[in-house]
């Protein structure tokens, strides 16, 4: 996802400033309409999930979605001639990060069992200002500069007020959300372990390995702590499932890597704060979740943070650098 092919050479990413958070130099119209289509689609993916958490378990959910969309995106590398071999050295290292997938995702499935999907979108999009602060205690150079404090104060504040507000809801909606901020917490770390290893690696195996480890874990888990696997299947649970999997863990994935490939990550960046919104809009209008005063407030904070953060970034610091590789992951 950088002005030149992803591999060894993934830290001389292309480092245009974006002019404009809605049409960013270099793009046509047909490339930020395309743009935009792909966070909207990471953007609306907790509500495929919570459909798929009604039929499947938790952990069911995860094992069948990651299964699958590790077999689609190995076959997409072996047909376009990406690099999937491993040495030992590198298989150690992946199997590491597979592990941190595995624990980081099944919090966020577990909370999002237990909270709305808009709680869990606009929680989870506080992501890059959790890796900022991680960052800049364990990464010499990165660093947060004062503009940057705002958009991680406006971030953060956000989700203050989502916590006030499934207090007043439901005890459960509020462990969901601390299980979400957790998963996320993981996440930001994951984000750091990541850039310390991926030297060595081409981006297609940082995608495609954690999710090759974490996907026998979740059916394995599934066996043991999944109360029933699968209650029940409809065509809801079915497009749900399929969603998931090939639109936003494959087509969505591959999508994002080539359009950064051609654009860069700092252009890209631009349209990330169109995923909470269209996180919130889904839950609210496809699952009928109650559009409360903090709601509204949450995602005006968190929307406004990502926006400020962006724009004050240049060239490829950390945040951007990890949705370089995980666009939308969850």
């Amino acid at each position: 996802m950088t002005g030149s092919p992803p591999g060894c050479n993934h830290l001389k990413i292309d480092e245009r400033t974006v002019a404009n958070p809605v049409v960013p130099e270099g793009m046509d119209v047909g490339a930020v309409v395309f743009a935009i289509f792909l966070c909207v689609l990471f953007g609306a993916n907790a509500v495929a999930i919570k459909i798929s958490l009604t039929g499947l378990g938790v952990f069911t959910t995860a094992g069948i979605r990651f299964g699958i969309a590790a077999l689609v995106i190995f076959l997409w590398a072996r047909l376009t001639g990406r690099p999937v071999r491993l040495t030992s050295h590198q298989l150690r290292l992946m199997l590491i990060l597979g592990l941190i997938f595995y624990v980081q995702l099944s919090l966020f499935y577990l909370g999002l069992a237990r909270t709305t999907a808009s709680h869990g979108t606009l929680i989870a999009n506080i992501l890059p200002f959790v890796v900022l602060v991680l960052a800049h205690f364990f990464i010499q150079e990165e660093r947060i500069s004062a503009h940057k404090v705002i958009g991680l104060i406006l971030g953060f504040c956000g989700v203050l007020l989502l916590f006030g507000d499934a207090g007043q809801m439901d005890r459960k909606i509020l462990l969901g959300d601390l299980f979400v901020l957790a998963a996320v917490i993981i996440w930001g770390g994951n984000a750091i372990y990541t850039k310390r290893i991926i030297g060595s690696f081409h981006p297609i195996q940082i995608t495609l390995y954690p999710l090759t480890v974490a996907a026998p874990l979740f059916l394995l888990t599934a066996l043991f702590v999944d109360k029933e696997m699968v209650s029940y299947v409809d065509g809801s649970i079915l497009a749900s499932m399929a969603y998931q999997t090939f639109v936003t863990a494959s087509f969505g994935l591959i999508g994002w890597m080539m359009m950064i490939k051609r654009y860069g990550a700092t252009t890209l960046h631009s349209f990330i704060f169109i995923m909470p919104i269209s996180g919130v809009f889904c839950g609210v209008m496809m699952l009928g979740e109650p559009l409360t005063r903090n709601l509204i407030g949450s995602i005006i904070l968190v929307t406004v943070g990502l926006i400020v953060v962006n724009r004050s970034s240049r060239g490829l610091g950390l945040k951007q650098y990890y949705h370089h590789i995980f666009p939308g992951k969850h």
